[in-house]
C-alpha cells in the first residue's frame, strides 16, 4: 500500500500495482487502473490524487474516477516524487530533474545537483523545495529571474516538508536523523537520536509540532516559539515493542494516529499521551494512514495489502 487519502468523503487507497482502490460506502470497492506499471509516489489535495509511476507518467484521478495524464516523460523515466501546490500546480521529479506544471502553460524544469530525494511546496505555493544530496534547493518556478536558493548540509536528504507557517524546512536524511533550517536566517536545526531512518513526518493541526516515525515510540518535536526545536528535547509518546512506521495527525484536534511495524495502530492524545487501540498487532507494517477532512474517519493500509476505514463519529 503506497498511500491512503480521502476524496470528497470516499477513502481511496493507492496500491503499488498500478491502480487506486475506491472504498465506496457499503458497496464493493472499485479498482481504477491509472498506470501501466507500479505506482512510486502519490499526493492529494482533497479534489484529486496525483500519482507518479514507473511508466514515466504523472496522472491525476478525481473523485468520479476519471483520470487525466498530466505529463509523460519522453524517456519513460520513473516518476519518483510528486507534490501539489495550494493553487493546484503539480510538481514531479525524474532522476535529477524536477518539473512544475500549472493548469495552463508548459511545464518548467529545474536540474538538481543530484537525484531528487523529495519535493514540497511552501504553504503559499511560491517556492518548491527540492531535496537532494548535500541539502535542499528552494526554486521559484514563477520568477524566472530569481536565482534558486541553496540550503546546504552534508549527506543525503530523502524527504522534505515545510512547517505550516512557512518558517521552517525539515528534511529526513539517509541516516537516522532529521535536519532543519529556520528560513528567515538559515539557522541549522539537527534532530537526532532515532533508532532508524525517519520515513514518516506529519505536522499537528496547529502547526506547533512535528510527529515522526523512526523509533519504538512516537517522536514529537516542538516548533512553537521563535527557535522551534533548537535546544529542546522531543516528546516521546506511545512506546511499543516494534518501531513506528507511519503517523497521521488529526486535522482539528491534538490527536495523532500512529502505525507500527507489527500492524498495531494507536490513537494518541498529544496533551497527556493517552492511547486508544485502533488496530490490533500481529500483521504487516502499517504503510498508509489518512484522516478525512472532518477527522471522523481514518483510513489505513498495510504493506501486505490489508486496508480499512475506521469511523469515529
Amino acid at each position: 500500500m503506497v498511500g491512503a487519502y480521502f476524496l470528497e468523503g470516499t477513502a481511496v487507497f493507492v496500491l503499488g500495482d498500478e491502480a487506486l482502490l475506491f472504498a465506496a460506502g457499503d458497496g464493493e470497492p472499485q479498482r481504477v487502473l491509472v498506470h501501466g506499471g507500479g505506482i512510486l509516489a502519490a499526493a492529494c489535495d482533497g479534489e484529486r490524487i496525483v500519482t507518479g509511476g514507473d511508466d514515466g507518467k504523472v496522472v491525476a484521478t478525481k473523485s468520479d474516477m476519471t483520470i487525466v495524464v498530466i505529463a509523460a516523460d519522453p524517456r519513460r523515466r520513473w516518476i519518483d516524487h510528486v507534490a501539489i501546490a495550494p493553487d493546484r500546480a503539480v510538481a514531479w521529479s525524474a532522476g535529477k530533474e524536477a518539473f512544475m506544471q500549472r493548469r495552463k502553460g508548459e511545464p518548467r524544469k529545474f536540474e538538481a545537483p543530484s537525484t531528487v530525494g523529495g519535493l514540497a511546496f511552501a504553504p503559499k505555493g511560491l517556492r518548491l523545495a527540492i531535496a537532494h544530496y548535500h541539502g535542499v534547493t528552494l526554486w521559484f518556478p514563477n520568477a524566472v529571474e530569481a536565482p534558486p536558493e541553496r540550503l546546504e548540509w552534508k549527506g543525503s536528504h530523502l524527504d522534505v516538508t515545510f512547517s505550516p507557517d512557512g518558517r521552517y524546512l525539515v528534511t529526513a536524511m539517509q541516516e537516522p536523523t532529521l535536519h532543519g533550517w529556520r528560513l528567515v536566517d538559515g539557522k541549522h536545526m539537527r534532530m537526532s537520536g532515532y533508532a532508524a531512518k525517519v520515513r514518516a513526518m506529519a505536522w499537528t493541526f496547529d502547526g506547533k509540532a512535528l510527529a515522526t516515525s523512526g523509533s519504538h515510540e512516537l517522536i514529537v518535536w516542538p516548533f512553537h516559539g521563535k527557535d522551534g526545536p533548537m535546544g529542546k528535547q522531543p516528546r516521546m509518546l506511545a512506546p511499543a515493542e516494534h518501531q513506528v512506521s507511519m503517523v497521521a495527525c488529526h486535522p482539528q484536534k491534538d490527536v495523532t494516529a500512529v502505525g507500527y511495524e507489527d500492524g498495531l495502530m494507536l490513537l494518541v492524545r498529544m496533551a497527556d499521551g493517552a492511547e486508544v487501540l485502533a488496530h490490533r498487532p500481529g500483521g504487516a507494517p502499517i504503510s498508509a494512514l489518512a484522516w478525512d477532512s472532518a477527522g471522523l474517519a481514518l483510513a489505513f493500509g498495510t504493506e501486505d495489502g490489508e486496508a480499512g476505514v475506521i469511523n469515529l463519529s
